[in-house]
């Protein structure tokens, strides 16, 4: 079943295990926080300015490499790109966009700045809407490598993950339902 974000303004269907961030803490207005009930897997929605300056399958990079600096993961071998795919829009609800980029990589990043830093995989789909001029990324943090002294060391090891597909399906589910939503943030 879809679930409303940004107060209904859109809709994506979301995994049954995510648990809304914005119930436990404050969450900026221009984003919608999910994690997984019993990993540190998590995706995030963010309304962003379009990036005008850069073409669309270089703003996906270009977002990925804004996000590795949010998590302070910029030194030399904190980061990589595996790839970039344009999603064809036959398989997106999201008609509104121009197109729709799909990047995967990792980042070595570490919670509650903490030294252990854990591998995670990160994928990042950028919806572009130059009409509204805004770009919306949508993440899937799936940490895959934990390191022994991270606060994540003590998850539940045996939930049962998201996979890619569950992230896919965000994607394809994912609908704008009431444009207002980009001038009011």
């Amino acid at each position: 079943m879809a679930r409303p974000l940004f107060g209904g303004a859109l809709s994506a269907v979301i995994p049954p295990s995510a648990q809304d961030i914005s119930e436990l803490r404050e969450i900026p207005d221009n984003q919608e926080v999910f994690a997984h009930s019993q990993t540190d897997q998590s995706i995030i929605v963010e309304l962003l300015e379009y990036q005008s300056q850069v073409q669309d399958a270089v703003a996906a990079r270009y977002h990925f490499e804004d996000v590795a600096a949010s998590n302070k993961a910029v030194e030399n071998g904190s980061w990589e790109v595996r790839g970039v795919e344009q999603l064809p829009q036959s398989e997106l609800t999201m008609q509104e966009c121009s197109s729709a980029w799909l990047l995967s990589g990792a980042q070595l990043v570490s919670k509650f700045n903490e030294e252990a830093k854990n591998t995670v995989n990160i994928h990042l789909c950028l919806f572009r809407l130059p009409q509204y001029t805004t770009d919306i990324l949508v993440t899937f943090n799936d940490p895959v490598c934990i390191n022994p002294l991270s606060s994540s060391a003590l998850e539940n090891v045996a939930a049962i993950p998201w996979i890619l597909q569950d992230f896919k399906g965000v994607l394809q589910s994912f609908c704008l339902l009431d444009p207002g939503v980009f001038g009011s943030l």
